[in-house]
């Protein structure tokens, strides 16, 4: 991104009430086209389809997908419980994209309640809704899947056109714009402590800087899969069925037949009586790493590894907030462009956990919710809303013995849950990063200092926060934990004893079903994962074709 078409930050309040007629709608002018779309909220009666290749969900992973087969020429039916929204309906309120764009109104817990999962629910998935940082898969993590998992050949070399062919059609660049000062403060603070400070890439054309990128982009400068490979699809004869829940998959010996889903009720919140089927040659599963393997749980398919569902691993994150003299505004500009990872560089990679850091948009309805305390102490700072800076960790999770990550697991509705302990090793890692963002913010200038957290009061100088951090009690609940970044539950391996699927995402037992999401990793990755599965998709999908 060269910052050409760069519009100012104060077109952040003024959208909303502005003439948008100058901005496209690509949806609505493909649907006026006659793009085979279906809404299963409106649907009055069952049904009954037929073709080559099924696709479940439309995130980074289905959406890839979809547009890769039909260029090849297959007939593709994508299946996607969320609803298909556009630039048209999103108007930067969070009241409105949460319940609309996300699981569980973005709400989605783990089982313990301990951390909240922010996951795309609508037709582009996370992609429609997420801060738009790309990062190809760290070298180390690379090498250590060859190590551990056989995956040799997921090479930097092996994957590098990959990489270049997602960067290129989907304007991945590193951002050229000046960073707003949210994140410029984590520059200033790393800078001054000698530690790394990099700009990000985003996946972005003509971006206009307004900074509300999690309630979906109203001028479609987010090159996300609601305005790229599922139109190209859509355009090349696909079928698109949104507001359908995929229920199970149907298999007669070593193939899968059919897809069982169910049209979701009006509210778009619980699948109605009304069923669909659909036939195929192939399945794609691509889901999110917490719904791919529950539908393959509920489906009861073969699993000689006893993995499916588990090491699945979510970054575990932690915040730390701080008050700056002067205005920092972190809800205008880019969410996220600049990190440090320095204390991934610093960490040997199966040693104590290392950790991510990057700034964090805020928006008033997630970072009242987010903020730790309440009564006077919460009102105080929701009042200094303005001048609130922050910064996350994120904990590289599943490459030590002691990180084993979590298990999806099925209601008894047949609804997916995720159980994720938190236990010494992790706490050791969070204590390590609340004291190091804390360090960056006292850098950076800022006058008062918080980890976020239930008994965490503000210290207005380190010597006080590096007291305070290292008393602090340090548990579930007590310590605010989030994360939007699921991985694993679907890991690809060499071994089928040890992986569930082979290293093209082909599950072991079943010749016609492909995992083609972040289910497939089999760690975290120790960054942002959406170019990743664009990649790792395409190359696993391309050489499937060939078989």
């Amino acid at each position: 991104m060269n910052g050409r078409g760069h519009q100012p930050v104060a077109k952040v309040h003024a959208l909303d009430r502005a003439d948008r007629s100058g901005i496209r709608d690509p949806i609505a002018e493909g649907l006026a086209r006659g793009w085979q779309v279906t809404d299963g909220r409106q649907m009055l009666q069952g049904l009954e389809l037929d073709a080559d290749v099924v696709v479940v969900g439309t995130g980074a992973g289905g959406g890839i997908a979809a547009e890769l087969l039909t260029r090849a020429g297959l007939s593709v039916v994508m299946v996607e419980e969320g609803p298909l929204q556009t630039s048209s309906d999103f108007r930067m309120r969070e009241a409105e994209a949460y319940p609309s764009l996300y699981q569980e109104s973005a709400a989605r817990k783990t089982a313990d309640k301990a951390i909240n999962i922010l996951q795309g629910r609508s037709v582009g998935g996370s992609t429609t809704v997420n801060w738009t940082s790309s990062f190809r898969t760290p070298e180390a993590t690379l090498a250590h899947w060859a190590q551990a998992w056989g995956l040799g050949d997921f090479t930097p070399q092996a994957l590098q056109p990959w990489f270049e062919g997602v960067e290129r059609d989907l304007g991945i660049e590193p951002w050229a714009v000046p960073p707003n000062p949210n994140n410029e403060a984590l520059r200033r603070g790393a800078q001054r402590l000698g530690w790394s400070a990099e700009v990000i890439s985003r996946n972005v054309r003509g971006c206009w800087n307004l900074g509300y990128c999690g309630m979906g982009c109203p001028t479609n400068a987010k090159q996300s899969m609601l305005v790229t490979t599922i139109p190209a699809a859509l355009d090349r004869g696909a079928r698109l069925l949104h507001g359908v829940r995929a229920e199970r998959l149907l298999r007669r010996g070593d193939r899968i037949t059919a897809l069982e889903a169910r049209a979701m009720d009006a509210t778009g919140l619980h699948p109605s009586e009304l069923t669909v089927t659909v036939r195929a040659r192939h399945f794609i599963v691509a889901a999110g790493a917490i719904n791919t393997p529950a539908l393959l749980l509920r489906s009861d398919l073969p699993d000689e590894s006893g993995l499916l569902g588990r090491r699945t691993f979510l970054h575990p994150t932690v915040i730390s907030a701080s008050l700056m003299p002067e205005p920092v505004r972190g809800d205008a500009g880019a969410p996220q462009s600049l990190y440090s990872d320095h204390f991934l560089q610093t960490q040997p990679i199966d040693g104590p956990i290392g950790f991510k850091l990057e700034s964090a948009p805020l928006h008033p309805v997630l970072y009242a919710t987010t903020l730790h305390g309440w009564g006077a102490a919460h009102r105080r700072l929701m009042q200094r809303f303005d001048h609130a800076q922050v910064l996350l960790a994120l904990m590289r999770d599943g490459f030590h013995p002691d990180s084993p990550g979590g298990r999806v697991r099925l209601r008894r509705d047949g609804t997916p849950i995720l159980d994720y302990p938190l236990n010494d090793f992790l706490w050791d890692g969070v204590r390590r990063a609340l004291r190091a963002m804390a360090q960056i913010q006292f850098e950076a200038g800022a006058t008062e200092v918080c980890a976020v957290h239930e008994q965490a009061s503000m210290w207005s100088t380190w010597s006080a926060a590096e007291r305070g951090l290292q008393a602090l009690d340090l548990r579930p609940l007590s310590t605010r934990v989030v994360s939007a970044h699921v991985m694993g539950g679907c890991a690809m391996g060499a071994d089928p004893r040890r992986s569930v699927t082979d290293p093209r995402g082909r599950l072991h037992a079943l010749g016609n079903l492909v995992v083609a999401d972040g289910s497939l990793f089999p760690t975290s990755l120790g960054a942002n994962p959406q170019e990743s599965i664009y990649a790792i998709v395409r190359r696993n999908l391309s050489e499937l074709r060939h078989d």
